[in-house]
């Protein structure tokens, strides 16, 4: 593909995570959990299905969601990276998103759009995590490899790195000039 950065928001001929077809075992999990949010057995029913499909979008998203609203961080930061990884061996990325490179995710937006998105917006909301946890160092890292990948800023990590308290203070290009 062309040294062009891809539109990230390309959405024609872009399958989604929620495409992908899965059992009616899995959906019947899925309602389970969903119809028990808030109570133990909706746990029961997402690692129910995490066990049968390990590898399902669907499921870890479903998972991910769960964790991030129950304010479980650590988990979902584990999930929202068994997500990263599975997406990055379906584009055939490296293993660690520190080695990414914008003239090498083009391979990857050929094979799938919807699924480099995915895998991008796992590494945001790893980032997010991390800085809700008062990582920030970590958060910013992954907040600066989207930005590098994603120029146009579609994922609107850039955006994110601009929020005082996310801003890295010992950057000078980061740090808001002081009034005269």
């Amino acid at each position: 593909m062309a040294d062009e950065a891809p539109d990230l928001l390309a959405f024609e001929d872009a399958q989604l995570y929620f495409d992908e077809p899965q059992s009616a075992a899995i959906d019947v999990l899925l309602g389970e959990a969903a119809a028990a949010y808030g109570r133990p057995t909706a746990e029961h029913a997402l690692m129910r299905a995490y066990f049968l499909a390990p590898r399902q979008l669907g499921v870890l998203v479903a998972l991910y969601r769960y964790y991030y609203y129950q304010h479980r961080l650590e988990d979902a930061l584990l999930v929202a990276e068994r997500a990263m990884d599975v997406a990055g061996e379906r584009l055939t990325l490296v293993n660690d998103w520190r080695g990414l490179h914008p003239s090498g995710i083009g391979d990857a937006a050929y094979r799938s759009i919807g699924l480099l998105r995915f895998y991008l917006l796992a590494l945001k909301a790893s980032a997010i995590i991390l800085l809700r946890m008062g990582r920030l160092e970590e958060g910013r890292a992954r907040l600066a490899k989207i930005s590098e990948l994603d120029p146009q800023d579609r994922l609107g990590a850039a955006a994110l790195l601009d929020i005082p308290g996310v801003r890295a203070e010992s950057d000078p290009e980061l740090v808001e000039p002081v009034p005269a």
